[in-house]
């Protein structure tokens, strides 16, 4: 039986290969921060797997976690909008905890094979050129430390004496995941968009446990074809789904220069590998309906008090607001 480690396993992601792989015959074990929030959620699994409460940050804990393993599936990250916020704390989790994770890998006696999840950010600003490659040249952000800081854990793994396959994940959708964020608002409105269901990252982390043949490649996790939609459309879908609508909401309140990340993600290859692309952008849209059935009906009702609300999370909305009054100001 595989002995598989999990880290990151109470997040978004971690949560769907957790429970993706219990449906397997493999001995897992988990390695998270405890947190309440992480307590409360491990509480379920508490019986089905082993549970090892730790800081990625501190090697002891992370050596204690990688022994006797087979498999390791590193998730664990700390992920914007936190990793803008605190950069100093993402980068000791990121790339400190990817160090960690390496180091006490190479240390077995045992050999031990690594999958880790980088990002589509790697590839920063694509509104020209959106149809990405895994061969596409790494050219994050200038302001992107987590995408700078997944490129260094890629060269970290491949600079190793382990086997592993890096997996860059593109935009992850999840019915646990549908609060208005400011993000919404960095991302321009031409920007080509590819979702990916978080069940099928899981999904493919899973299945890439036992296939022999993605080791020691870059490959892309994303939805397909069925999942592409340019970022205007998508978030007037889904405001649409919300009762707060998108027409009324200018543009200035969103990002208008270059500057951002996201894209169209060829998957043929980790497709066939993995055959992992269950869900399409339609299903997802469909499932939001019906998770947020009752909250259309309230946030229609008050649809300008979320309309606000919702602008004065935009930054470019308050700077252009601001600019507006001072020219109105300097006319008079």
């Amino acid at each position: 039986m595989l002995k598989i480690l999990l880290t990151g396993a109470f997040g978004n992601v971690g949560l769907s290969t957790l429970k993706e792989m219990l449906k397997r015959n493999y001995d897992i074990r988990v390695f998270d921060i405890k947190t309440s929030k992480n307590k409360r959620i491990a509480w379920k699994y508490k019986k089905k797997v082993e549970i090892i409460w730790g800081d990625i940050r501190k090697e002891k804990d992370v050596r204690k976690a990688v022994e006797d393993i087979d498999v390791v599936i590193h998730i664990a990250a700390i992920i914007p909008p936190l990793a803008d916020k605190k950069p100093k704390l993402a980068e000791a989790v990121n790339v400190g905890g990817t160090k960690n994770i390496i180091t006490a890998m190479e240390s077995q006696l045992k050999k031990q094979r690594l999958i880790f999840t980088s990002s589509v950010a790697v590839y920063g600003d694509r509104l020209e050129n959106p149809l990405i490659t895994p061969e596409d040249p790494l050219n994050p952000n200038h302001d992107d430390e987590y995408a700078k800081q997944k490129i260094e854990c890629e060269e970290l793994i491949r600079n190793s004496n382990l086997e592993w396959v890096i997996f860059r994940l593109t935009y992850i959708v999840s019915l646990n995941k549908l609060q208005m964020d400011p993000l919404m608002f960095e991302m321009p409105l031409d920007t080509c968009i590819e979702i990916c269901d978080t069940k099928d990252v899981g999904l493919a982390l899973t299945n890439a446990v036992e296939n022999k043949d993605i080791w020691g490649n870059i490959l892309h996790i994303a939805g397909g074809e069925r999942c592409r939609i340019s970022y205007r459309e998508y978030l007037k879908e889904m405001l649409g789904i919300f009762g707060i609508g998108f027409e009324e909401l200018p543009e200035e309140a969103f990002r208008r220069e270059r500057g951002f990340h996201c894209g169209f993600m060829t998957t043929k290859k980790s497709q066939e590998l993995l055959n992992y692309q269950k869900h399409t952008l339609d299903d997802y849209f469909s499932a939001v309906r019906k998770k947020v059935a009752i909250i259309r009906f309230f946030n229609i009702v008050f649809k300008p008090i979320m309309q606000k609300y919702l602008l004065n999370k935009s930054h470019y909305y308050k700077d252009y607001l601001n600019n507006y009054y001072l020219e109105i100001k300097n006319k008079n």
